[in-house]
């Protein structure tokens, strides 16, 4: 039986590390593999991610379009149909999440109107569409907007 004590890495499996600055003979004195003056060769010097030199940034080499709004709500889409699947008379944002149908977890919920509905339902959520709510009051149920 063998003692986890007794366990050597194979040979050549592992590497001395590279010791710099220990004088000419070591074969990495001096500079300590730093190359010889400028930006990179002083102490302290840290590579940025996104420097290329003098070349010019990708950032502004590609071509700017469009416009982003920062203001714009994203919601997590789920059919009227995955929610009659259910089959329970009062669906809650809670509900929709423990079941897996918002998978997403800070995102908002918006019910669209895919699907048909066979029995008064009544569902809480962020937001609905207009074909959705038609369909929900349609079967009879309430459809409520979640703050």
């Amino acid at each position: 039986m063998f003692k986890l004590s007794d366990l050597k890495p194979s040979p050549g499996s592992t590497k001395n590390r590279k010791r710099v600055g220990r004088g000419p003979g070591s074969g990495h004195g001096k500079q300590s593999t730093q190359g010889g003056k400028g930006q990179k060769g002083g102490s302290g010097y840290k590579s940025r991610a996104w420097s290329e030199g003098g070349q010019m940034p990708l950032q502004r080499r590609i071509p700017k379009r469009g416009f982003t709004n920062k203001f714009r709500v994203n919601y997590q889409e789920i059919n009227i149909n995955a929610i009659a699947a259910l089959d329970l008379p009062d669906v809650t944002v809670e509900i929709l999440r423990k079941s897996g149908l918002a998978t997403r977890k800070n995102m908002l919920i918006k019910v669209l109107g895919d699907g048909e509905l066979l029995k008064p339902i009544t569902i809480k959520a962020h937001a609905f569409s207009v074909s959705a709510k038609e369909k929900i009051e349609k079967a009879g149920g309430t459809a409520e907007i979640v703050k």
